[in-house]
């Protein structure tokens, strides 16, 4: 670089060789000139991306494609990040007198030993870029990986990063997904299960449930998460001290907990009013004593 083009330009001009003193000044000018255009040349990657991202958000509608489009553009600001700072290493190195043809040459020599041993970060590369491709998550998903629940905070080639309702953060790497359990995609289901006596007019509970629904259906904080009408499954089960019934509501995606929560609520509400039983679990107890006749007694828990 200037190394070789500045003795050139003095030979050109017959102002004589450069002084070695004025050697490795030029050298320290060129690691700057190299780390400046590397720094350039990210922030012009980022602002391309950006603008790509920007174009491509304004022409689509769904949450679902913006959402893609933004993890995308994650992935390749990071890859566009290796690749400048790699280039710009290897230039550096170049400067400070260091071959890089042996480096390089080293380098798959020492790929291939560590390729045998590292096959599972080769592998969480290969899977992530699969997922990405297949657009199975994306960032602000609800999906279950690797035995761990949560959202997704961060998706890269390497990781998954999820933050579960606690609030843990779990490192999934891409290589040990085998499969992905997405609860997040278009739409999602409010499943409810509710117990009520044995005793109780089941018609009478199926309609008490579908007018719950209906009017939070009407009801501004819930008339925009919820999609259709109650949809009930009937009797799920036989259990020891309740008729059990299923039911789900189709809500927006990632609203599915707060919705069953909200109608579990104004359901209890609902039961109360009309004096529809929710059982709980019934003991008996038998006291016996001697010389005397053994005593019932009714207990709950």
């Amino acid at each position: 670089m200037l190394k070789e083009i500045i003795p050139s330009l003095l030979s050109e001009l017959g102002l004589g060789v450069l002084p070695g003193w004025a050697k490795p000044l030029l050298a320290m000018v060129n690691l700057v000139v190299i780390l400046l255009a590397a720094w350039l040349l990210l922030a012009l990657s980022n602002r391309l991306l950006s603008a790509f991202h920007e174009r491509l958000k304004s022409r689509t509608e769904s949450v679902e494609e913006q959402r893609r489009i933004e993890t995308l553009e994650r992935v390749f600001r990071y890859m566009a990040s290796v690749v400048v700072w790699v280039v710009a290493i290897m230039l550096m190195l170049s400067e400070l007198g260091i071959s890089i043809a042996p480096i390089l040459a080293t380098a798959g020599v020492a790929g291939l030993a560590v390729g045998f041993g590292a096959q599972s970060l080769v592998k969480d590369y290969f899977t992530g870029f699969v997922m990405l491709i297949e657009n199975q998550i994306r960032v602000g998903d609800l999906v279950e990986v690797a035995g761990k629940t949560g959202t997704v905070e961060e998706l890269t080639l390497r990781y998954v990063r999820l933050r579960d309702y606690s609030g843990s953060v779990h490192f999934v790497p891409n290589g040990i997904i085998s499969y992905v359990t997405n609860q997040s995609r278009d739409f999602a289901y409010a499943v409810v299960d509710v117990g009520v006596g044995y005793g109780e007019d089941l018609e009478q509970v199926f309609a008490i449930m579908r007018t719950v629904a209906d009017s939070l259906r009407k009801e501004v904080p819930t008339r925009s998460k919820i999609l259709d009408d109650l949809d009930i499954a009937g009797v799920d089960q036989w259990a020891d001290s309740a008729v059990m019934i299923r039911a789900r509501l189709k809500v927006v995606a990632l609203e599915q907990a707060l919705v069953r929560r909200i109608f579990l609520a104004r359901l209890k509400q609902a039961f109360d009013a009309q004096g529809i039983e929710i059982p709980f679990p019934h003991r008996r107890v038998i006291q016996v004593s001697e010389n005397s006749t053994p005593r019932v007694d009714q207990a709950t828990e």
